[in-house]
């Protein structure tokens, strides 16, 4: 299979998406933070410093899906039809993730949903590091897309 992001020299190319024709697009990702079951009480108490965690972090994701062709450097531009970006806690230390992104264009959203997940992520440690410095982000993954050219892809989900 050939890379899609080099042009015939080998060097860094964006893909020209001209010809390709519009299709509804959808991406799932999801991962996980995990803290001292203390940091997750505090998380789901509402009694961080800083506010409302898991709402500054679903903003968060949802900004940064849309701002991700600012981020990665081959990613095109797009004007997102969906952002919805979830975090559940899960008890005894961690916050699930999931990030859906939706387009109807000529490229796919896989980058716009894992940077979701991510931002989300990190803005969670952001907001209490204060207290629990070793959070882990983990598990960051695609385990869904639809749409365009190669069809249908689901991420096996043993153990997820």
């Amino acid at each position: 299979m050939a890379l899609t992001h080099f042009d015939a020299a080998g060097r860094a190319a964006m893909v020209d998406v001209a010809g390709k024709p519009e299709t509804d697009r959808v991406a799932v990702a999801r991962g996980r933070i995990v803290m001292a079951p203390g940091t997750l009480a505090l998380i789901e108490e509402g009694r961080a410093g800083k506010g409302d965690v898991l709402g500054v972090a679903r903003l968060a994701g949802i900004m940064a899906a849309k701002r991700t062709s600012d981020l990665i450097p081959l990613c095109h531009p797009l004007m997102l039809s969906k952002v919805a970006v979830d975090l559940t806690p899960r008890a005894p230390d961690a916050v699930e993730i999931e990030a859906t992104v939706k387009v109807s264009g000529r490229t796919g959203v896989e980058m716009e949903a894992l940077t979701a997940v991510t931002v989300a992520a990190l803005t969670v440690y952001d907001m209490v590091k204060a207290v629990d410095r070793g959070m882990r982000i983990e598990d960051v993954r695609l385990v869904l897309k639809d749409g365009g050219k190669s069809g249908r892809f689901e991420a096996d989900q043993g153990g997820a």
